[in-house]
């Protein structure tokens, strides 16, 4: 079976083979721009999720950073995770590439049981 890739994943397939350079100096600017927290998460300075553009899409930093940082095409219907539970945080270290079930399975387990500190 023929496997189909999205226009999302096609996209990232071209930045990380002709301009990963370019793409890991803008991740690690971004990270270079935050707060560092005791509990090891790189928080923005924004009210809200931190968008980026780069060319010619805008999106959330922390789907940037980690897509470039992990050298992974994240498909549109993937999301970027959180296991800090930190929409603000964009430290690599802290994100994991998942499904919408996935994600909402995280989110049950933190109103349950709190952040796992040792996951990070």
């Amino acid at each position: 079976m023929i496997a189909l890739k999205d226009e999302s994943e096609i996209w990232w397939e071209t930045i990380l083979e002709q301009h990963y350079e370019e793409a890991l100096a803008r991740a690690n600017s971004l990270c270079e721009d935050t707060v560092l927290k005791s509990n090891g998460c790189r928080e923005t300075s924004t009210q809200t999720v931190r968008r980026v553009r780069f060319r010619g899409r805008q999106l959330p930093a922390y789907r940037f950073i980690y897509c470039v940082v992990a050298k992974t095409p994240a498909a549109a219907d993937e999301v970027v995770r959180h296991r800090c539970h930190n929409r603000l945080c964009i430290n690599p270290d802290h994100l994991l590439l998942g499904s919408r079930a996935d994600n909402k399975h995280d989110d049950w387990d933190y109103m349950a049981n709190g952040i796992d500190r040792r996951l990070l």
